[in-house]
């Protein structure tokens, strides 16, 4: 039987979401824009938000209190994690969120978490972390590069990692780290070819959502620990 789906935030994801809901047992149930009412998204059995970084908190914390399970992909409001946790824990509501809902990104993280393990303690290597996307994307660095950095020092890497960040044109999204030294160099890069692929998985974790409570990382999910 088929799921009610709010689709929060009717831009580019938005609308990609709403592509291929189907194949996921979705029907859409409400789509929301910037400055319609988030109450429509009520009786939805899940939303999935692609706002802004400063709409989001307000709509995370809204979406709970109507009791809709949401799945946000929208970067740059971690610095509120707590707040939110504190806001589902009072409402009894479930949220996954992502800063990059892409399979491959998480597996990305899964390997830098270990290549960092391995060279935790080898100083013959320095890293860096890298990232580009389009010229319209509004935070730099990408969630996505910060969330590799996270990974890479989870995993016991105290070293310096220079990071930097690159916007231009249309691109959807690359980001790399890597490992040099006298003798070698390693690196890792993830490459979208498009935005299919957030949307995807975005609508992957709209299905695992289903019965859970808390606050959940979609990485978490895939089994990447860190």
């Amino acid at each position: 039987m088929s799921r009610k789906l709010a689709i929060v935030g009717y831009g580019k994801m938005g609308r990609m979401v709403e592509q291929f809901a189907a194949e996921y047992g979705f029907t859409i149930h409400s789509k929301i824009d910037a400055g319609d009412n988030l109450a429509s998204a009520k009786g939805a059995d899940v939303a999935i938000e692609f706002s802004t970084p400063d709409a989001v908190l307000a709509n995370i914390e809204t979406l709970a209190a109507l009791g809709v399970p949401t799945v946000t992909g929208t970067t740059g409001w971690l610095q509120h994690l707590d707040r939110v946790r504190a806001t589902v824990a009072k409402h009894d509501a479930a949220l996954i969120w992502s800063a990059n809902f892409s399979v491959g990104v998480n597996v990305l993280l899964r390997a830098a978490h270990e290549v960092a393990r391995l060279l935790a303690n080898d100083t013959d290597y320095e890293a860096w972390a890298w990232e580009i996307h389009h010229s319209a994307k509004k935070d730099a660095p990408s969630g996505t590069l910060l969330a590799l950095v996270r990974e890479m020092q989870a995993a016991g890497y105290t070293g310096k990692i220079d990071q930097s960040s690159s916007r231009a044109g249309k691109i959807a999204g690359t980001h790399e780290i890597g490992f040099d030294s006298a003798a070698d160099t390693i690196t890792l890069r993830h490459t979208a070819r498009s935005r299919e692929g957030f949307a995807r998985g975005a609508l992957r974790a709209a299905q695992m959502i289903q019965n859970k409570k808390g606050v959940f990382e979609f990485k978490d999910l895939f089994g990447v620990t860190s």
